[in-house]
């Protein structure tokens, strides 16, 4: 009887150590797994990104199939959770590329995705590292092949799309045009051609204010207020680098601006900062030798960090990648120096000022070599009062009609640009 009892209270010793070992390995084998914690669906007239948001790196295959045209990707090591679930709710009607999209669990640690395509579609698969907010993200953007307005030569008629395509092959700079003097003076033999640049989009909000006001959102509604102004004007054209809430990198919107031969090109935003307290509208051009402040320098790195949000960055650009600018761009910077005075002294006049000179600093969105450019921060989301301004229609057109007077001014003064 002893005997049992000990053998007895030795297998529920035995079962008991057992079942701890494959709860522990349970939950090991659970931690190293990967869990999607969001999913995005961006559809743009452009292109439509699919981005899945985890707590590790997920690792795909894709294949197509055809009748109908689908693309299918498979993820391992996950499992489908309500997250993904998800997904094929996110997407509309309206989306130019994606007819549905559907999520299943294929097998035991894969997740497949597929998406019934609505035309033939050029897939551009790539996995993201953390930043900022984000962790790791899986982005499948989705290109049309077929885009209905490519010329005979294979070239597509829609700059945007096409400084994409090349953008993804590695060579945004293909077919962009030398730098050299522009045909006719400024506003005078020609219109004063000038590229309005609303920053961050899609997938990157840009800084967001107590009251959930994103910068994308803001900076965009200004840019198309300022659209409007410039076309009522007899003597300019005007582009966006965006018109929708779609990410652009950013070498694609200096690129779009080299592209259309800009005259000026003037990159919106809206500033913020750790402290609720800083306020004020500021004025930026590009630096070659570092930033002149400590907040130029902390809004350049954390406006360049775009692309790490947005998308892959890509190098091997002559026009972006290079650390020696020749004259062409010091004249640049010099122009875009008085261009940018003209607009802050303009902008003074309806919102206080962080600081009354033009602030300088190497942002990645201003290295167009010919192009004079500016980035204008037009106020502080993150200060309380101006994220309630940056909300109104009102305030909204004040600054754009300060930068539309900058622009008539600068170009009154016979700069440099009005000769060419």
């Amino acid at each position: 009887m002893p005997d049992e009892q000990h053998n007895s209270g030795r297998r529920l010793l035995l079962q008991s150590a057992a079942a701890t070992l494959l709860l522990s390995v349970s939950r090991i084998g659970m931690a190293a797994s990967s869990h999607v914690v969001a999913v995005r669906v961006w559809p743009s007239s452009t292109y439509t990104r699919v981005t899945l948001e985890s707590n590790y790196s997920l690792k795909y295959k894709q294949f197509r199939l055809q009748n109908p045209a689908r693309l299918v990707v498979d993820i391992s090591g996950i499992q489908l959770n309500s997250v993904l679930k998800e997904l094929g709710q996110k997407i509309t009607s309206t989306d130019p590329n994606i007819q549905q999209l559907r999520v299943g669990q294929f097998d035991t640690s894969t997740v497949r995705l597929v998406i019934e395509l609505k035309q033939p579609i050029s897939p551009h698969l790539f996995t993201l590292t953390p930043v900022a907010e984000f962790r790791h993200r899986l982005v499948i953007d989705l290109y049309p092949e077929n885009n209905p307005q490519t010329s005979s030569d294979g070239e597509s008629d829609d700059p945007l799309l096409a400084l994409l395509e090349d953008y993804n092959r590695g060579n945004v700079a293909r077919t962009l045009p030398p730098e050299k003097k522009k045909d006719g003076r400024a506003g005078h033999q020609r219109p004063i051609i000038i590229m309005l640049d609303p920053g961050h989009g899609g997938e990157d909000p840009g800084a967001i204010g107590k009251h959930k006001t994103r910068e994308k959102d803001v900076v965009l509604q200004i840019a198309r207020r300022l659209q409007k102004l410039i076309k009522q004007q007899p003597n300019m054209t005007v582009y966006m680098t965006r018109n929708e809430d779609i990410f652009i990198p950013l070498k694609v919107r200096v690129a779009k601006a080299r592209k259309q031969r800009a005259d000026l090109f003037i990159s919106i935003h809206a500033d913020a900062f750790t402290s609720r307290a800083a306020r004020g509208s500021s004025v930026f051009a590009l630096s070659t030798k570092g930033a002149t402040s400590a907040a130029a320098r902390f809004l350049a790195h954390t406006q360049n960090e775009s692309d790490k949000i947005g998308g892959v960055s890509k190098s091997g650009d002559r026009y972006l990648d290079h650390t020696l600018f020749d004259l062409v761009q010091t004249a640049s910077i010099n122009d875009s120096l008085r261009f940018g005075k003209e607009v802050l002294t303009r902008i003074g006049k309806v919102n206080h000022l962080h600081k009354h000179k033009v602030d300088q600093a190497g942002f990645a969105v201003l290295k167009a070599p010919d192009i004079p450019s500016i980035l204008v921060e037009t106020a502080y989301i993150s200060n309380l009062e101006e994220e309630r301004k940056l909300r109104t229609a009102h305030f909204q057109q004040q600054i754009a009609e300060s930068i539309l007077a900058g622009i008539k001014a600068y170009f009154a003064d016979g700069g440099m640009l009005a000769r060419r």
